[in-house]
Formats: structure tokens, sequence, C-alpha cells
């Protein structure tokens, strides 16, 4: 018996460009949600044209888009409109990531889109949200990791703010699009009465979010806190260590058990009674002659020998893995925490698999993103049931 996926018959119309709000609906995606992602007829989605490429295929935008179905349609002519609000009453949620106002430019505010369907989900991605005084600027990850806090926290003490080499501004705000679709999918399931929702998201407020307790820290005790490379400010030891065969090793032993367990390992158990080590507070304060001890014994031994001795004596702690590491990994593939996935320009590619994994109703990668207006022509007559002469005079027009 077929499994159903546990969001089979969600319906998401997905307006949105690059990472962050087709990352939302994408993860909803893997779990069975329609998701039916629109480009204009004339131009094409920026993500398309961010490396990597290989063949002149955007390699990025196959995992992001992937278990979509891909049409044209350009809501800014009359025609164009006129179909759009056809489709908005065959879709639960409508996902769209324009600056604020465009939307409205165009003659679908919030208002009009409930009027034609009073219980759409519209999420609504931007980078400082749609009401404040920089909610018009335009916003990209960097510049919002940049605002929101969280690239002070990067890198080291007395270098430059550091940017990772990922925008995981997109990636945390794609998780908050996700679970907001979620929620209020929940309401709308348990108030069946209940009017249509605008969800506002921002990546300034997504990754505010995860920075937690700065907040309630300066509120309570005027710190502005730092960056300070790879120690820990609150833990310790915490830090990253270099092992003899020139690998790098991430080391978290700050609850008192486990550092106890530590030194005992390196035959250091005198550290467990050094008043400069005894609690963890103490060894936050004494961080750098700790980490001295530390990366003396790390640097005298192999990532191989560290594993085995940290392993046997129930120590935390791991290597950092660069993405080839990680495809080497029988962790890695004991899980399937990479799939593969048949391209049909490119054959079999590899993505991350779906996470959560359902024991009884998992996700799936079905299909990489799709190529530009892959299924204009069957998603049209099918949604719609325009005839082929119909949809070959739209495209001749532009409209799609």
């Amino acid at each position: 018996m077929t499994r159903k996926a546990p969001l089979e018959g969600l319906k998401i119309l997905d307006l949105s460009t690059l990472i962050a709000a087709p990352m939302a609906s994408g993860l909803l995606a893997d779990f069975g949600a329609d998701v039916v992602k629109i480009e204009l007829p004339d131009g094409q989605d920026a993500l398309r044209d961010l490396a990597p490429h290989k063949d002149g295929e955007a390699l990025w935008w196959k995992v992001t888009n992937r278990n979509k179905r891909g049409i044209t349609l350009d809501i800014r002519k009359d025609e164009g409109k006129e179909l759009f609000r056809r489709l908005i009453p065959q879709f639960d949620v409508l996902v769209e990531n324009f600056r604020p106002g465009t939307l409205e430019r165009y003659g679908f505010d919030p208002e009009t889109l409930h009027a034609l369907n009073p219980h759409l989900i519209i999420l609504r991605v931007t980078g400082y949200g749609q009401t404040g005084p920089l909610s018009q600027r335009p916003g990209f990850a960097r510049v919002l990791e940049a605002f929101s806090g969280f690239t002070n926290l990067c890198g080291d003490a007395d270098r430059a703010p550091l940017h990772i080499g990922y925008p995981v501004g997109d990636g945390v705000t794609g998780l908050f699009g996700a679970i907001g679709i979620l929620v209020a999918c929940y309401r709308r399931a348990h108030t069946p009465d209940a009017p249509g929702e605008v969800i506002d998201l921002s990546l300034f407020e997504s990754l505010f979010r995860m920075i937690e307790f700065l907040p309630i820290e300066y509120d309570q005790l005027g710190v502005v806190r730092q960056r300070s490379g790879n120690r820990s400010q609150y833990a310790g030891p915490s830090n990253v260590y270099r092992t003899r065969d020139d690998r790098w090793f991430s080391m978290s032993a700050s609850a008192q058990s486990v550092f106890e367990r530590l030194a005992r390992t390196i035959g250091r158990a005198d550290l467990i009674e050094d008043p400069r080590f005894a609690t963890n507070a103490a060894r936050v304060q004494n961080a750098e002659a700790l980490d001295a001890i530390l990366q003396g014994w790390f640097i005298e031994r192999t990532l191989d020998e560290i594993l085995g001795i940290l392993e046997a004596n129930d120590v935390s702690g791991g290597p950092i893995n660069t993405i080839a590491d990680l495809a080497a990994s029988p962790h890695v593939k004991a899980r399937e925490s990479i799939v593969q996935v048949d391209d049909p320009v490119l054959g079999p590619v590899a993505m991350p698999g779906v996470v959560p994994k359902f024991r009884d109703a998992p996700g799936e990668v079905r299909s990489p993103g799709p190529a530009k207006g892959q299924h204009t022509d069957s998603f049209f007559a099918d949604a719609l049931g325009l005839e082929p002469g119909e949809i070959e005079r739209l495209h001749a027009a532009g409209v799609i």
C-alpha cells in the first residue's frame, strides 16, 4: 500500500525568489505539499544565476526548489492578473518575498486575495518586515545578518566581524517560514471559520530570535556581548583544537561530569581540584590557560587517536568535517543524510535528505528543482481547463 505523505493535499503557490521564502515552501514540499513555483516568462529567478553551475545548470536551484512544479506567469499583465485571480481559490497558501507594497501595486493586497479565497494563508518574507522605518530597504541575507547582531558575534575578538560561507539568514528564515505556515494551517484546521492569515516574516527578526538571550542580558546586566572566536563565552572548555595530523577538533565539555572525565582522560586529574578550573564559571574566566593545556594534549595525537580515546571515556567532541568528509561518512550513509536524485540534465545528483525523519509518514525527495516553465502547459490545462490553442496564444503574448 502506498503511504500518504503527511502534507499531501496542501497546495502552495510560490511567487518568491532566491532562497529564504522558496526554502520555506520547499521544506513543506519534502513532506508532500503540492508547491507550484512561478517565474516570469521574460526573466528568471535570481537563484538560477548564483554559483555553482555545471554545464549551465544552476545546482543550488535544484535543491531549494526540489519537489516543486515550475510554471511561468506574468501577474503584471492584465491577462496574467486574471489567470492569477482564478488560481488563488485553488490554493491554501501563497508565498511571496516582494518589497512591501509591490504585491499591492499589482492589485493583490491581502484584502483582495482574501476576497478571492477567505481562508488563504499568505506568507510575506522581507528583509526588515512589512512595517517600520526600514521596511522599504532591500534586504539580502548578509545585510540582515549584520543588522540583527548575529555577525557581530562571529569571528575573532581582535579582528573584523566575520560572515560565514553560507547565507545563514536565508536558512533560518526558511525554517521560520515553514513553521509559520504550519501554525496557520493548524489554526485553520481547528477553527474552520477563522479568516485567512497574513504572516509577516523578516530575515532580521528570524536571526534576532536565534540569538535569544542577548536582549535579556543587555537589559538586565548592561552587557554588550562581542565575538570571541571559537571559544565559548558561557561554557568551558569549549573551543577548537588542532591535531597532530593537521585536522581540527571541536570540543564542548562544559558539564561538570564531562569536564572531570576529560581531565582524567588526558592524565590531568589535578585540574578537577584546581580553583582555576573547578567550576564552569571558573573555567570560563581562565579559558586561555585551560585551552593551552588542552591544545598541548591534542597536538600530540592524530584525529583518529583522539576520537578513540575520548569515545572510550565518554567525552564529547568531534571533527570539523568538510563536505568530502561527510560524503564518505558511514554515519551519513546509514542515516541517508545525503540522497541521490535523478536530474533530467545532469543524471543522478546528490542533495541533503529530508529533515526530520518520520517513522510512519516520511518525506521524500522526488525531483530536483524544475526547469523554467517545465510544467506550464500541463498545469494551466489541468488547473484552469485552458485549451492548447489558448495556451499557445498566452505564450505568444508573454503572459505565460
